[in-house]
């Protein structure tokens, strides 16, 4: 007898209780790259990959969040919906085996407004998925996104800024921008400028435990914890990106804060310790309770 081979995993979820909130890590899949994304000596980066037994070519995961206080769901980020190719874009389903419907999703706050943060917004028509959710995001994100491509911008850039309007604009009666503070009960707006400009991270408190959405602080886990210098080639700013992610980590490694992020590995919470010059990350421990 043969017996068929699994090909994935079975499920994308993983629940993470912080006081009386559970937040679930929702991944979306992966995008598979090569070193190119990377604005970093590339053999340094290759030497970082290998002493943390990462996969050549690299994949970066992708996750959004879903934040449930009991009353009311809260997203963050949305995934890639269905223009991420082939291994993204199983944010929506992975939210419809949790029970949960588009119509009771009352917020989603945007980290920025890449293509894998902000395409689940919409169907395969542009249409909105989610009917009764505000979107809410930092005023510089959407200044910068929403209006027009820089002059001489290159087509990548161009693209991104088509993908953009296309996820966001049809919630534009819904969209509320900020600079920053709390932007829903227990949850605070903090800017992290660099990657784009109005990149944010979303710090979740409930009773004397916190957790801070970091966005994409880290794409490349294997080699920018260890050499927090390297970026990536679409930050949109890289010396005020690479300025953002040295701040961050020393915040998470003093203040011993528990962070997730959109581009750690699954399922993406844990804390960041000083490593010498670096700095490395201990993901939680997987527990069969919430």
């Amino acid at each position: 007898m043969t017996l068929p081979l699994p090909s994935e995993q079975p499920c994308g979820v993983h629940h993470f209780r912080i006081g009386d909130l559970v937040v679930s890590a929702i991944n979306d899949g992966i995008f598979e790259v090569t070193l190119d994304v990377m604005a970093h000596d590339r053999a340094d980066a290759e030497r970082l990959q290998r002493a943390h037994f990462r996969r050549e070519p690299p994949r970066i995961t992708i996750n959004a969040f879903l934040v449930n206080d009991g009353r009311t769901l809260t997203l963050i980020d949305s995934g890639c919906g269905t223009i991420g190719g082939p291994k993204a874009g199983a944010f929506g389903r992975h939210l419809e085996r949790l029970g949960v419907r588009p119509e009771m999703v009352g917020r989603i706050l945007v980290t920025h407004m890449h293509i894998d943060h902000i395409s689940g917004l919409v169907d395969g028509e542009g249409k909105p998925v989610f009917p009764n959710a505000e979107v809410v995001c930092h005023e510089e994100e959407a200044r910068f996104w929403l209006g027009e491509p820089p002059a001489g911008a290159p087509d990548a850039l161009r693209e991104a800024f088509g993908i953009a309007k296309r996820g966001v604009l049809p919630y534009r009666e819904r969209l509320r921008t900020v600079k920053g503070g709390e932007v829903a009960p227990g949850i605070t707006l903090e800017p992290l400028p660099g990657h784009t400009p109005g990149h944010s991270g979303y710090l979740l408190r409930s009773g004397r435990e916190a957790l801070l959405m970091w966005g994409d602080i880290v794409h490349m886990p294997g080699v920018q914890f260890a050499e927090p210098k390297a970026g990536m080639v679409f930050d949109i700013d890289p010396d005020l990106a690479r300025a953002t992610r040295a701040r961050m980590f020393d915040r998470a490694a003093s203040e011993r804060l528990r962070v997730c992020g959109a581009h750690l590995d699954f399922p993406a919470f844990g804390h960041v310790v000083r490593d010498g010059a670096g700095y490395r990350f201990i993901p939680e421990v997987w527990y069969p309770d919430v």
